[in-house]
């Protein structure tokens, strides 16, 4: 069972090309028992009650991952975490520190905010409207 399940949108090119690193380092490193797994949120089988009730927007808005005790984490704590599984924590250990933590933070709410319009994909409003009119699973609140 994975440790940690990283929430990526999978109609996300930056989103993909993270993903992917993280499957392939996860690979080498753990050969068969790898640390990650990862749901694609854009899918419409996407179900938020199967992950800890994240809504499709919520999950759209900011990154989560869930751990295997079912504890959610949110924004840069998924990486911090998602790396340390690889080997690689030491990259993310100092967007912990008290005194960077703030900035880094509001660095990465700015970065969410702009994703969607960055990477060239319909606004939130938009994804929704289409996610509900393909009968995809509903939201929870």
């Amino acid at each position: 069972m994975a440790q940690l399940t990283l929430l990526y949108d999978g109609g996300c090119p930056l989103c993909l090309r993270e993903v992917r690193f993280l499957e392939q380092r996860d690979r080498q490193r753990h050969p068969g028992a790898e640390r990650l797994a990862f749901v694609d949120i854009d899918a419409a089988e996407y179900d938020p009650a199967r992950h800890g009730g994240i809504s499709y927007r919520e999950a759209m808005g900011r990154i989560h991952a869930i751990g295997a005790d079912g504890t959610v984490l949110r924004d840069v704590a998924v990486f911090r975490q998602a790396y340390a599984l690889i080997g690689l924590g030491w990259l993310y250990t100092p967007t912990g520190w008290p005194l960077l933590a703030p900035l880094v933070n509001q660095l990465y709410g700015l970065w969410a905010a702009a994703r969607l319009r960055l990477t060239r994909r319909p606004c939130l409003e938009e994804l929704c409207a289409l996610r509900r009119e393909q009968g995809a699973a509903d939201d929870l609140p």
